[in-house]
């Protein structure tokens, strides 16, 4: 059978084709044409005559509106083009192909909140990185999206409800940061500022985007320009520069190894500049700042692209060297947050609508709260829901979470000198920063530092005359700090999370005067909450649910043993599993996590241990 003639679920390929409703008037397109162009910037290579194409319109409203058909292989074709091109100067000549519209939906998108619902689809990359323009499907999520042009499909295996926070939270787009060098010396900058745009050299070796791979950008450049080099680095450079980069970043344009020169936030996806002399690989730039002046930290990488997202000292010391002007200098955040409510928390956390509320009055009259209990009962995991909850919005800009552990300092945590590469010079820890970061903000905007682990540390070592500052009816009020003749104080909008295991033995008591400025919740084994119960109803696994009932049963006995006691029970995440809970997983359970666990908590009375080893090991074989 001719592919052409439908969409034919043996297709080869199945794809989903994003376009820019500020660009192209997708709805109307698909509305009344039958036949549409669609470029192919990504896996271009990969796609094929005859594959599932299914349309969808990007932004926060977005979503599928639309199937077809390709009717041939991608090849160079004029693009964007047409009458529902909204933006005559994004026209150009690019790889495209034809596609045959044969089902609409545009009144009624399969939208964005709806993959997320569905766990069979929220893992595609559209939600993750959401700037490119073809993404792959697997045969299984493309015979989903068919069944609703058909009319029949139903989620009937929703995402699980405790992984809504974190695919909300990745399909956030990223607002990435790099360094670009504008040629050998920056020779290219004049022109590149006035025109507009950053451009890369390599033209020898093509259009960026007819390659498929890292390895296929090198053997490029080795057989093209110089086989005697690997082209290691300059092969990643080209492949992020049409792949990872993408509109809203932030360029910081360098000169040499000690100096930068300019920035500028990034405006189009890459272009292949034909026309061009030289620098043919392209992306349109405003840029914002021109100029000279040191690079922060000694001195920077050789390569011509380089991304510093990770780096967020760098980062923050980069911008320290741009005022905001009036020409709006500073980079916009375009991410809009996703909304977060008390009922999603409840869907998530294994915690009744009381105790939620209690949780909520506690830490907005506390200001600091400690989240305590026995191991698996959730309480990092429910530490930054709260957060969120309690700003009504996945914001992860508003939320910090370090980790204490032994080693950790007042110097890592708050301020100290550390060596910059010639000598030592004052470094911000993350409280110090994020405090700084909230004061900016309005005091009616909360901002939440999550410490996990936060017995593990020194606290009164860590602490310093925070202290004092971190009191609720202290807060505004400030202090000298230590190897700082600034006045500082922690704002009213911080709110602090701490997060501490009761079953390790091995750590101090809570200094008591830390215990007085914190109030302690207890979290405990929700095995018997309606939503875990309904959870693990839905795992359809009689292993695991066996495993439960065995489980409740320990936990009494953990509980009436005067050496262990409540705060040493099994929680309920031991038994949350992140795929499917089949046999092996619910065996892997018992082997390396609870059976170990037990070894250690009855570490002088091995025959009690085995004792429900077995008991443990029955439950899972049957």
């Amino acid at each position: 059978m001719d592919k052409t003639q439908g969409n034919d679920p043996t297709a080869t390929g199945a794809w989903i084709f994003q376009g820019n409703p500020a660009w192209y008037d997708i709805s109307r397109a698909v509305t009344e044409q039958d036949l549409l162009v669609w470029g192919v910037k990504q896996c271009s290579r990969q796609i094929a005559r005859g594959d599932r194409v299914y349309i969808w319109a990007s932004g926060p409203e977005g979503g599928v509106i639309a199937r077809g058909v390709t009717l041939d292989d991608p090849s160079p074709r004029l693009l964007l083009a047409d009458q529902y091109t909204l933006d005559s100067s994004r026209s150009q000549t690019g790889v495209g192909v034809e596609i045959r519209i044969t089902d609409r939906c545009a009144d009624r998108p399969f939208s964005r909140s709806m993959m997320l619902a569905d766990r069979r689809l929220s893992g595609n990359s559209i939600l993750t990185f959401p700037n490119a323009t073809n993404y792959k499907l697997t045969p299984e999520q493309a015979g989903l999206l068919d069944r609703y042009f058909e009319g029949t499909y139903r989620n009937t295996a929703p995402a699980e409800e405790y992984q809504k926070a974190e695919a909300l939270e990745a399909a956030l787009p990223q607002l990435r940061c790099w360094l670009y060098a504008p040629g050998d010396n920056a020779c290219m900058w004049d022109v590149f500022y006035t025109q507009g745009i950053m451009g890369m050299g390599w033209d020898a070796i093509g259009d960026f985007n007819r390659y498929g791979s890292k390895n296929a950008v090198r053997e490029a450049m080795r057989r093209n320009i110089d086989p005697s080099k690997s082209y290691r680095n300059d092969g990643h450079a080209v492949w992020q520069f049409v792949r990872d980069m993408q509109p809203g970043d932030v360029v910081f344009v360098k000169k040499g190894l000690h100096r930068i020169i300019g920035r500028g936030v990034v405006e189009s996806d890459y272009y292949w500049a034909g026309d061009r002399s030289e620098y043919r690989s392209c992306r349109k730039v405003r840029w914002t700042h021109r100029g000279e002046w040191d690079y922060p930290s000694g001195s920077g990488p050789r390569k011509t692209l380089t991304e510093i997202t990770p780096y967020t000292e760098l980062v923050r010391l980069l911008n320290g060297l741009f005022e905001e002007n009036e020409d709006g200098g500073e980079s916009r955040d375009i991410r809009t947050f996703p909304e977060y409510s008390r009922e999603d928390f409840l869907k998530e956390v294994f915690l009744d609508e009381n105790a939620y509320d209690e949780l909520a009055d506690l830490i907005r009259l506390k200001k600091n709260v400690i989240l305590q209990g026995p191991p698996g009962v959730g309480k990092t995991f429910a530490a930054r829901r709260l957060a969120y909850s309690l700003m009504n919005e996945i914001n992860p800009d508003r939320v910090m979470v370090v980790q204490f552990h032994q080693s950790y300092s007042y110097e890592d945590f708050m301020l100290g000198y550390r060596p910059d590469g010639t000598g030592f010079s004052l470094s911000q820890g993350p409280f110090y920063r994020f405090c700084k970061d909230a004061e900016e903000d309005s005091d009616d905007t909360p901002y939440f530092f999550i410490i996990d682990e936060i017995n593990r540390g020194n606290l009164s070592k860590i602490f310093g005359e925070l202290l004092m500052l971190i009191e609720g009816d202290k807060r505004g009020q400030s202090l000298r700090p230590l190897y700082s003749d600034e006045l500082f104080s922690v704002p009213k909008n911080v709110y602090i999370i701490g997060t501490m295991n009761t079953a390790d033995r091995s750590l101090a008591i809570i200094d008591y005067a830390l215990r007085r400025r914190f109030a302690f919740y207890e979290m405990t084994p929700a095995l018997d909450c309606p939503g875990f119960l309904q959870k693990l109803e839905a795992a359809g696994s009689g292993k695991l649910k066996r495993l439960v009932e065995t489980v409740k049963e320990l936990n009494q006995d953990i509980s009436g043993d005067d050496a262990l006691g409540k705060g040493f029970c099994i929680g309920h995440s031991y038994f949350c599993p992140q795929g499917p809970a089949d046999d092996r997983w619910v065996e892997s359970v018992v082997k390396y996590e609870l059976i170990p666990l037990l070894e250690e908590y009855w570490f002088d009375a091995p025959s009690k241990a085995r004792q429900w080893s077995e008991r443990l090991k029955g439950a899972v074989h049957d």
